[in-house]
């Protein structure tokens, strides 16, 4: 067992770990930190994606061990100081990007990511961007209106049914 500590949400955290706990497996089985979501272990559907010291991670891909020390941010801490949802939150809601909410997490936590590295990116970035994120339900269309908006930007029409 290797002992960890970390800043998790603004918290410093610590625990005890094997070597092969995976950083997901840390914040939700011992830190009850359950938003960021196991989808295929594979590192192909972005369901777990956190911030770790500030750059987006898939967490089924990397060791607790190997955040001893980082700063690591997950969905849980994205909210703003009094508790109201974040820019990027809002715009996931009033743009309905999310149906199941299973990819939600990970798709908010990229997006903070993209807009952080790129605050105005066109359509096609945002596109692009997301390609190592998989949603099941949505089409993708309503999650990209959602990132433009929270970028401030023109938000792409509603095709036409």
């Amino acid at each position: 067992m290797t002992k960890v500590t970390m800043t998790v949400n603004g918290k410093t955290v610590s625990g005890e770990v094997k070597g092969n706990t995976l950083l997901t497996e840390f914040l939700r089985e011992d830190l009850r930190l359950t938003g960021t979501h196991v989808g295929c272990d594979t590192s192909q559907c972005g369901a777990c994606v956190v911030h770790v010291n500030g750059e987006a991670v898939k967490s089924c891909t990397m060791f607790a061990a190997e955040a001893d020390g980082a700063e690591v941010k997950t969905i849980e801490g994205m909210a703003n100081a009094d508790g109201s949802l974040s820019v990027i939150q809002q715009a996931f809601q009033d743009y309905h990007g999310l149906q199941c909410g299973f990819c939600t997490p990970g798709m908010v936590m990229s997006a903070a990511a993209l807009l952080k590295e790129n605050p105005k990116p066109t359509e096609a970035e945002v596109r692009d961007y997301l390609e190592g994120n998989i949603c099941r339900c949505t089409g993708y269309h309503n999650i990209v209106r959602a990132i433009m908006a929270a970028s401030g930007q023109d938000v792409p029409a509603v095709a036409a049914e």
